[in-house]
């Protein structure tokens, strides 16, 4: 075979491949992780239980910069036991929404990925790996932005307990926030997002929606236990809502006895989410 015949060949296989590689998903759009042989999941790994099996998807899935769902469960027949789970790449599925009818410009969230994990339960008890694809149909995450997908964002028990108690010392949540972000070194590190602050701080709030008036009165009690002295008046309305409300300690009622020459009567109304006035009643002792 001549050098020109073996050029015209080479040209037409060349040809060929990009016919193919246009065509083939799976030769041209095709991401392979590279990570540890030892934080890849394996076909035949065994875990204590599903949660462990979720962990261990979750931290290969951070390491590799995708996010995880949980897509199905299989339970015993009349009973409640999960004997089989699969957990899939966030962008799993196909969109039903078409390009055309977009409103507004965001990523894809869907685009028929087939990375997933299946974990069937043993005789054991045990759960054990029998599917794990790693090939994903999209560009994975970058280091920079993993902490924003959604399997990796928590609001941790300490971050919860935290923001607890920076709410009742009042400091406001775009202050916690940078608290938070400052201790950590870095809005990345925190493990979960501003908005996930938000939420909280909003889930917490409907949690103790119509509440709230229960907690200030075992407040006054608890105050009545160890002051005496402490006083407090709560009225109420037909309904038996919260109406209005007046307390006073033992040292401010010992200062009103010796200083009551000057008092300031302000009112702050309608300034909370209950509409209700706050009557803060100020005196002036000899301290000025």
């Amino acid at each position: 075979m001549s050098v020109e015949q073996l050029e015209v060949n080479s040209d037409c296989r060349r040809v060929e491949d990009i016919s193919l590689l246009s065509h083939s998903k799976s030769v041209d759009d095709v991401y392979i992780p590279q990570v540890a042989e030892n934080c890849k999941p394996k076909v035949g790994q065994e875990f204590e239980s599903i949660d462990g099996a979720h962990e261990f998807y979750i931290k290969y899935a951070k390491e590799v910069r995708f996010s995880v769902r949980s897509s199905s469960t299989k339970r015993c027949k009349g009973a409640k036991e999960v004997v089989r789970k699969k957990f899939v790449c966030f962008k799993e599925g196909v969109s039903s929404i078409k390009d055309g009818e977009r409103k507004r410009c965001r990523g894809m969230t869907k685009e028929n990925c087939k990375a997933k994990l299946a974990v069937v339960r043993s005789k054991t008890g045990k759960f054990v790996i029998t599917v794990f694809v790693e090939e994903h149909s999209h560009p994975l995450s970058t280091p920079r932005r993993v902490h924003l997908l959604r399997s990796h964002r928590s609001v941790s028990k300490a971050k919860k307990s935290l923001t607890l108690q920076f709410s009742a010392a009042n400091v406001p949540t775009h202050q916690q926030i940078s608290i938070l972000e400052f201790e950590a070194g870095g809005i990345e590190n925190i493990g979960c997002t501003k908005k996930d602050i938000y939420n909280h701080e909003a889930k917490v709030q409907n949690e103790l929606r119509g509440q709230d008036a229960e907690l200030l009165k075992e407040y006054f009690l608890t105050e009545q236990e160890k002051d005496p002295c402490f006083f407090f008046k709560i009225d109420v309305d037909d309904g038996g809502k919260l109406k209005r409300c007046f307390w006073a300690d033992s040292v401010s009622r010992r200062a009103y006895g010796c200083f009551s020459d000057v008092v300031v009567f302000d009112t702050t109304y309608n300034t909370n989410q209950y509409g209700m006035i706050f009557a803060p009643l100020v005196g002036v002792n000899n301290h000025g």
